[in-house]
């Protein structure tokens, strides 16, 4: 099967690696000078920039594909830059054009609300965005899921981490840090691409997941030990003030559909 991933950053290309493997993958980068990156990794290599849309490049990164993974981040503070949502509408007429049937959106919990009632959320709570990333998140959503001549998997992913990218190093030796009693919602980079690579092979179009660890520690607790580990300054928080927050589940739709399971 050949399918197309736009976007081969920092979780699109670890998935172009892991899919590469049993199938042909085209992959998209917005600047030239990654595009050899790419065909080290034995991805076909495509520059294709929403801001600046050329339709020969879209067309030949689509075309031949039956499964389109968007995996591009909102980038809603970018300068000059068009709207998420507006990118996926531009981009819908050529997915129809090369006939993909199956695209698979990577969402954020963004899409819903927190509060000081802390509630539990999944697949099925109705979104309630905030932010305004979490706004054109859903927007982008409700983009790709209203157009009937393709089926659409949304996942909602949690805050990433893996690599050399974890919120900790935002976090160490920073003081006054509010919010310490919130539940941690995250989600590492190898289950992502897991996840991902799961609903490619067992054909779940259609649906919307929830995706983030069943982690149970606080703010707090989480970033303190793993600034630990680490060997990082922990960061301070303050033990005042209301906690905000929401519990991210969904872990059992995932089980169920995909067969994932949490170490």
């Amino acid at each position: 099967m050949q399918i197309s991933i736009l976007g081969c950053g920092w979780l699109g290309l670890p998935l172009a690696e892991a899919l590469v493997k049993i199938h042909t993958v085209k992959g998209s980068v917005t600047t030239t000078a990654k595009l050899p990156v790419l065909k080290e990794k034995g991805v076909l290599p495509f520059q294709v920039d929403l801001n600046n849309p050329d339709a020969d490049a879209i067309t030949g990164f689509l075309h031949g594909s039956e499964v389109l993974v968007v995996a591009i981040p909102p980038k809603v503070r970018a300068e000059g830059a068009i709207s998420y949502p507006d990118k996926l509408k531009a981009l819908v007429p050529y997915i129809v054009q090369a006939g993909i049937k199956k695209v698979l959106f990577t969402s954020s919990i963004s899409v819903y609300g927190e509060n000081e009632t802390v509630p539990e959320v999944d697949e099925l709570t109705e979104p309630n965005p905030q932010t305004e990333s979490g706004k054109q998140v859903l927007a982008s959503e409700r983009v790709l899921q209203s157009c009937n001549d393709f089926s659409t998997t949304i996942v909602r992913l949690g805050g990433l981490v893996g690599g050399e990218r974890h919120p900790v190093y935002h976090l160490s030796g920073r003081d006054n840090i509010e919010n310490p009693h919130a539940p941690v919602n995250l989600i590492n980079r190898e289950e992502c691409v897991e996840i991902l690579s799961k609903i490619i092979e067992r054909n779940v179009w259609g649906e919307v997941f929830t995706a983030v660890h069943p982690e149970t520690r606080t703010r707090q607790e989480y970033y303190t030990g793993v600034a630990k580990d680490l060997g990082l300054t922990a960061p301070k928080f303050v033990q005042y003030g209301s906690t905000v927050g929401k519990i991210v589940k969904g872990q059992e739709k995932l089980q169920r559909f995909l067969g994932i399971t949490f170490s």
